[in-house]
């Protein structure tokens, strides 16, 4: 049986299946707590470790090195550590990159961009990137994630969006507002008012559409919410249905859980995919009938990314599914 990945999206560049929370560790201590949690939910999120804020002053080097040696680590049991690097005016970007890569290039998730001012700095950061990889002997492309939080990011956002090592767009609400000079109130940081101000609404849609015109997965930005459970899991839900993000980030523990679920599909849907793509598959992929309507590959490859987006964040799924799509 043919799996739907190999017959329905044939020399297309793969929609990206990762997971639904992007969760920022600075210190050492924090990304171990944090591999720790990966590893009693499951890969339902990715870890961030950061090197742009969490470094130690003066201590970039062995920050860098700390994070290689994390992402190498046994710890690190689903291959879902990524980093973010400093920014590109910082003298250490590039140590940063060279460091990790040379160091666990293999087992790197994800390498995240902060705070470029246009698609040639992304460019520029990619060519050493590329460069690293081939120093170091990493016969992997390793995925881009790049923070829109500047004028001229947001400007570039589609040319961003469409480089081939880009594999998810974050919007960086704190800085993109700091960046308009009190033009934009500090109300617009949090809710309602990040959901409302017009500046922010383009923005978010902008960077929202580009990234899935692009096959990129838009990732919203962090919600100041720490306590709060239903405020958080609100925020994710209209990021998700209201603008279309499907992931966002994570800087505490008690966000993680509710972003999940706030991002999961529809449990209805989800059992509509399950009997649909079993029933696809046994047909060898041609054109089918379920509950008096017909569905073919358009609506098959509809089906088969929410389910998949259902396994990323950890939805319970019937084992004839579990064993026909992920095994």
């Amino acid at each position: 049986m043919r799996h739907p990945s190999q017959v329905l999206f044939a020399g297309e560049k793969p929609f990206p299946m990762i997971p639904a929370v992007d969760h920022y560790a600075g210190s050492e201590k924090l990304i171990n707590k944090a591999l720790q949690l990966q590893n009693e939910l499951g890969p339902i999120f990715d870890i961030t470790c950061d090197c742009e804020d969490g470094a130690p002053a003066g201590a970039d080097r062995e920050h860098a090195e700390m994070v290689a040696e994390l992402i190498m680590s046994s710890g690190n049991r689903h291959h879902r550590l990524g980093v973010r690097v400093h920014d590109i005016a910082h003298h250490g970007w590039q140590q940063d990159i060279e460091i990790i890569v040379a160091g666990a290039g293999q087992r790197l998730a994800f390498v995240t961009l902060p705070k470029v001012n246009g698609g040639e700095d992304v460019r520029h950061q990619l060519r050493v990137l590329t460069d690293a990889a081939a120093a170091a002997g990493v016969d992997r492309q390793i995925p881009v994630h790049v923070l829109i939080e500047t004028y001229g990011a947001l400007r570039d956002v589609w040319e961003i969006a469409a480089l081939p090592q880009v594999e998810s767009l974050d919007f960086g609400l704190m800085d993109f507002v700091s960046g308009h000079h009190g033009a934009i109130p500090a109300s617009a940081m949090r809710s309602p008012g990040q959901f409302e101000h017009p500046l922010i609404v383009r923005a978010k849609c902008e960077i929202a559409a580009a990234a899935l015109a692009n096959g990129a997965v838009p990732s919203h930005n962090v919600t100041t919410e720490l306590r709060d459970l239903e405020v958080i899991r609100d925020d994710a839900r209209r990021a998700r249905n209201e603008f279309g993000y499907l992931r966002m980030w994570s800087i505490h523990p008690n966000q993680i859980v509710p972003i999940v679920e706030a991002m999961r599909p529809d449990f209805s849907e989800v059992e509509d995919a399950v009997a649909i793509l079993i029933a696809a598959q046994d047909g060898d992929w041609g054109p089918i009938r379920h509950h008096g309507r017909l569905h073919d590959r358009a609506s098959y490859r509809y089906y088969w990314e929410l389910l998949a987006r259902a396994h990323a964040t950890g939805m319970p799924l019937p084992d004839d599914a579990q064993q026909r799509f992920f095994a």
